[in-house]
């Protein structure tokens, strides 16, 4: 399998531009070698499930706002990608604006969503329902969203 194939820190380097968060890179390497690309995207989607704080952190820095582009050092080409559905009317945009700004207010971190084939009008309503969500339920959602971002981006690059 091509990712085994890898020397470590290019495999390091694919993991990261999947889900920015380091020790859960380091656990999905220390599992290699894989027997198959399912065994890999299992370890991944394991191993996702239960993020340090530091990992959510790191993660949720490496993700622009909905609507917004990735800024330069973040995985532009995959943001790009996923969010090419959030195309909607310029009310849509404007309520997502303000949503993102009361979440951040909220919870302390940019609304994090697996946006790729939801529109924009699918986004603000999750955002919307997830404002109303505990610290502790939303961050249970915005792991498994980055959880589910990340086994995304690493089915697209192995």
């Amino acid at each position: 399998m091509r990712f085994d194939e890898l020397p470590e820190e290019d495999a390091r380097a694919l993991l990261l531009r999947c889900m920015a968060a380091p020790d859960w890179a380091e656990q999905v390497l220390a599992g290699r070698p894989y027997r198959s690309r399912e065994e890999l995207l299992e370890a991944a989607d394991q191993e996702a499930r239960d993020l340090s704080d530091d990992d959510l952190e790191t993660a949720l820095a490496g993700h622009p706002r909905i609507g917004e582009r990735a800024a330069a050092g973040h995985n532009e080409a995959a943001s790009a990608r996923e969010q090419a559905g959030v195309v909607s009317t310029s009310s849509t945009t404007q309520k997502l604006v303000e949503g993102n700004q009361a979440y951040e207010e909220r919870f302390g971190h940019v609304f994090l969503i697996r946006a790729a084939g939801r529109s924009g009008d699918e986004i603000l309503a999750e955002l919307q329902r997830r404002l109303a969500n505990s610290p502790e339920a939303e961050a249970a959602e915005t792991v498994d969203n980055l959880r589910q971002i990340a086994l995304l981006r690493l089915e697209n690059e192995v």
